[in-house]
């Protein structure tokens, strides 16, 4: 199961490595790729919970549209 997540505010490969850390933290979470090009990250594993994730990101200091 994955889902994907538009998160606002990534720009730079700095940004990228934060947003992935902190989505891999989340439980159930068994990888994070975000795409610096499109603002998009595809997180996978089981049990995802959409909101827990959310929360994740924007703890990270960015935003999801």
């Amino acid at each position: 199961m994955g889902i994907t997540l538009d998160v606002e505010g990534m720009s730079c490969q700095h940004c990228v490595a934060n947003v992935k850390k902190s989505l891999e933290a989340v439980d159930g979470v068994t990888q994070a790729t975000p795409d610096l090009g499109s603002g998009k990250v595809k997180i996978d594993g089981e049990k995802l919970d959409n909101e827990r994730l959310k929360q994740a990101v924007i703890k990270a200091g960015y935003k999801v549209k």
